[in-house]
């Protein structure tokens, strides 16, 4: 049902959905980029649950359903994904260091992105201007917005004095956008609603993983259950009625 409310919402073209159109569900708006949003946030939560202890029930169960839907996400690629990687790593190979503070610790770039709502499926280059807060997408921590205000800064400026050379400023181009149909193929693969709802849902537990350390989930409990409290209805397999 809510894919068919997708494909009455306004498109951009038989191929691609239109950025920030309406998906048929209320207040909830078609995102610009939802294959590099969700990598960002599946890796994130996935580097934070290390912190857990490997016995943690939460970690383990936690880590199975993230890795998998992850790994759909990572195994669909738009077209032209991988010209865009080379180009991708022929900028960053250029002057490394002006990425470095922006390079995650699987290697990827995968948040590196600028929503802009253009015409162009491929997404608008960065020109070094500064990047407005936007409601879509991953929430960034104060310490993770100094250091991404910090390399945007550093990549604009010009090299040093003592040379007569400026380059320009170094541009950024966005991951190719999904096809309708990738996207749709993800939505089903998932299971869990449109991939607006994905990544909503990703966004909540990437957060209630900060949460769940912060009280130590893995400890035992302070007051010790009932016997008989954590047991459950089982099917009964002697065949005695």
């Amino acid at each position: 049902m809510r894919s068919t409310l997708r494909l009455l919402a306004n498109v951009k073209s038989p191929r691609y959905l239109e950025p920030f159109a309406p998906t048929g569900l209320t207040g909830l708006v078609t995102h610009p980029s939802p294959r590099p949003t969700l990598i960002y946030l599946y890796t994130t939560t996935l580097q934070k649950l290390k912190a857990f202890p490997e016995s943690s029930v939460y970690r383990q169960s936690t880590e199975a359903l993230t890795r998998h839907r992850l790994e759909i996400v990572e195994a669909t690629k738009p077209p032209g994904f991988d010209a865009w990687l080379e180009r991708v790593k022929k900028t960053v190979g250029a002057e490394p260091a002006r990425f470095a503070s922006l390079r995650r610790q699987d290697g990827s770039y995968a948040a590196f992105q600028k929503d802009d709502g253009s015409d162009n499926p491929r997404g608008e280059e960065w020109d070094g201007e500064s990047i407005e807060a936007t409601t879509e997408g991953p929430t960034r921590t104060a310490e993770q917005e100094a250091r991404w205000e910090k390399a945007i800064d550093e990549s604009t400026k010009p090299e040093d004095k003592e040379t007569d050379f400026f380059p320009e400023a170094m541009k950024w181009e966005n991951e190719p956008a999904l096809e309708a149909q990738q996207v749709s193929d993800i939505e089903h693969k998932i299971a869990a609603g449109l991939i607006e709802e994905v990544i909503q849902v990703a966004e909540s537990e990437m957060k209630l993983v900060d949460e769940m350390y912060k009280s130590q989930v893995w400890e035992e409990l302070a007051e010790k259950p009932s016997p008989g409290q954590w047991t459950y209805f089982e099917r009964n397999t002697s065949g005695s009625s």
